[in-house]
């Protein structure tokens, strides 16, 4: 069967096409008998709005892009949060009767083809996850002239976003691990190209510095296997540290196997802490106390944020608090 026509819907209901497209716009100028006849005229008929018609008259697209600027094997690959954030993002959006485009950016020339897809007016907004420090593609998003709302802070000043208290988590971490009279406390840093990683380590060393310690600080990368050599190391240079903050449950829980191996007790000899709240977090031996990060929520508030951009709402950041989950390790 042919499909129904606006023309045609409106010869239904009896009514002008201009009444018939304001009623389907959604528009609230309409009366209310004129509404009923028209959508029991669509009921009756089976229409289906025009979606690419009615864009080119409102300008939308209805569809938003999340752009994961990431290279491979980088920090999303291993991070359980990641299928988190989609989900939440992808249902705050079908809530809003809005469509996701997934879009991975993770070499020069993905970075390319991103900018160009959004240029071209395929989407209303973009989305930016795992954001590097020195990453061009916010500024580059943002000369497009589309709302860019980064998931995390980002080095391009114009950029709104929503991100962790990264430093007050990681002083919630560090002061719990002195409230438990622990006096020579390491930390285990992620890649410090990206911004959460510098945070946590600042964080981390103005809490000691307030107490007069000093820092103990060795290199990681978000990864297990990066913990578990950060905290061989660490053991190495100073083998009478009683903590570590690692910066993600991850290394964390990479540090505890390193712990075992030397035949350190956790906490009675060395205290562990993490960071992020993963569910694996409280499966470990000892179960990990961890600085909660409540990811959902933070993607849940990014989406907000972008859609009120898109309506031309304010574009002032968002910080999520943080919450230490204490368990065994300390």
């Amino acid at each position: 069967m042919k499909r129904p026509t606006l023309e045609v819907v409106a010869a239904r209901a009896g009514v002008s096409k201009s009444s018939v497209s304001r009623v389907i716009n959604g528009e609230t100028t309409v009366a209310p008998e004129i509404r009923d006849v028209v959508m029991r005229a669509v009921h009756e008929l089976g229409y289906v709005p025009n979606g690419a018609a009615r864009n080119l008259v409102t300008r939308r697209t209805d569809t938003l892009a999340v752009v994961v600027s990431d290279p491979p094997q980088g920090v999303v690959s291993d991070d359980p949060l990641f299928s988190a954030v989609v989900r939440a993002v992808s249902r705050e959006l079908e809530k809003a009767g809005k469509r996701l485009v997934l879009m991975l950016a993770e070499s020069d020339q993905s970075r390319t083809r991103v900018v160009q897809y959004i240029a071209g007016g395929h989407v209303d907004g973009v989305l930016l996850v795992a954001l590097h420090g020195t990453d061009s593609l916010p500024a580059a998003l943002a000369r497009q002239g589309l709302p860019v709302v980064s998931f995390n802070r980002t080095s391009a000043q114009d950029v709104p976003y929503v991100a962790l208290d990264n430093a007050g988590g990681a002083a919630l971490a560090v002061r719990h691990l002195l409230e438990r009279d622990r006096r020579r406390i390491a930390t285990i840093t992620g890649p410090l190209e990206l911004y959460e990683a510098r945070e946590r380590l600042a964080g981390y060393r103005q809490t000691l510095r307030d107490t007069g310690r000093r820092s103990i600080v060795a290199l990681g990368d978000f990864t297990r296997v990066s913990g578990a050599e950060a905290m061989r190391q660490l053991l190495e240079d100073d083998p009478d540290l009683d903590a570590v903050f690692a910066s993600n449950d991850l290394m964390a829980i990479g540090a505890l196997r390193t712990l075992q191996k030397a035949g350190r007790r956790v906490p009675e000899d060395v205290a562990v802490i993490g960071f992020d709240d993963i569910e694996a977090a409280s499966y470990t031996s000892p179960a990990l106390t961890s600085v909660r990060s409540p990811m959902a929520d933070q993607a849940t508030a990014a989406v907000h944020l972008l859609l009120s951009l898109i309506d031309g709402g304010p574009t002032d950041p968002v910080i999520m608090p943080n919450e230490l989950v204490v368990r065994e390790s300390t």
